[in-house]
C-alpha cells in the first residue's frame, strides 16, 4: 500500500513538473509583441480615431502584363483615417483618398502614360476615394465593404482585411496595423486601354489587385 502511494505521488509530481515546465517554456518563447498583446488585450481598450502614418503605409496595386508577370505600382500621396471600435468592430469605419497624379510604377514614361486619358485622366479625375459602409466577419475573416470611386465611377467593393496588431512606439503612442487586398475590374471604372497579343492574351489584364498596407497612429484625446 505504501509503495503504491509513493508511486502515485511520484507520478503526480512528475506530471506537475512537466506541465509547469511546458507553461514556463511557452511563456519564455513569447516574442515581445506577443507579450504586449497578452497584456494589452486584458488591460487596454484600443478604440479611437487613427490617422494614416504615410511614412509606414502603402496604397498600391498590381496588374498582370502579357500574362507573364505582375507590374507593381503605388500612389505616393494619400491620406485616410480609421475609426476603430475595439469592443464592437463592425461599428468601425475606414476611409482613404489617393491623389492619382502621384502614381509611381518605377518608370517615368509609363507613369506619365498612366496619367493620361488612356488610363486615369488625372487632370479631370484627381482623386481615388474609398469609404466603408459595412464591416462584418465571415467565419474567421473580416470583410470591409464600401464605395470605391475612381475616374468618376463609384462601385461597391469588398476588401478582406486583417487587423495585424497594435504596438507602442518610443514616445508611448499607440499604433495599429491593418492589411487589406481585393481584386477589381479596371473596365468597371472606365480604364479600357490595351488590346490583345497575336496569341489572344491581353497586354494588360482586366483584373487589378488593390493592396493596402496601413500603419496608423491613435489620435490622443484632447486635453
Amino acid at each position: 500500500m505504501k509503495l503504491r502511494l509513493f508511486t502515485l505521488t511520484a507520478v503526480l509530481a512528475l506530471a506537475l513538473t512537466v506541465v509547469f515546465w511546458g507553461l514556463n517554456t511557452t511563456a519564455k518563447s513569447l516574442s515581445f509583441e506577443e507579450k504586449f498583446w497578452l497584456e494589452a488585450e486584458q488591460t487596454e481598450d484600443m478604440s479611437g480615431m487613427y490617422g494614416l502614418d504615410k511614412a509606414h503605409s502603402a496604397v498600391g496595386f498590381r496588374v498582370k502584363h502579357m500574362g507573364l508577370v505582375d507590374v507593381h505600382g503605388y500612389f505616393r500621396d494619400f491620406k485616410g483615417s480609421i475609426s476603430y471600435n475595439a469592443k464592437d468592430v463592425p461599428k468601425s469605419t475606414i476611409e482613404f483618398t489617393a491623389q492619382m497624379k502621384s502614381v509611381d510604377t518605377g518608370n517615368t514614361g509609363r507613369d506619365n502614360h498612366l496619367r493620361t486619358a488612356d488610363f486615369f485622366e488625372v487632370e479631370k479625375f484627381a482623386e481615388m476615394m474609398f469609404k466603408s459602409t459595412r464591416i462584418e466577419k465571415k467565419k474567421k475573416q473580416w470583410m470591409m465593404t464600401g464605395d470605391l470611386t475612381m475616374k468618376g465611377v463609384t462601385k461597391t467593393v469588398t476588401f478582406p482585411f486583417n487587423i495585424v496588431g497594435f504596438a507602442k512606439d518610443q514616445r508611448g503612442g499607440t499604433k495599429m496595423g491593418v492589411t487589406a487586398e481585393t481584386v477589381i475590374n479596371r473596365r468597371d471604372f472606365g480604364v479600357n486601354y490595351g488590346g490583345n497579343l497575336p496569341s489572344g492574351i491581353p497586354v494588360l489584364s482586366d483584373t487589378i489587385t488593390v493592396v493596402l498596407q496601413l500603419e496608423c497612429n491613435l489620435t490622443p484625446p484632447a486635453k
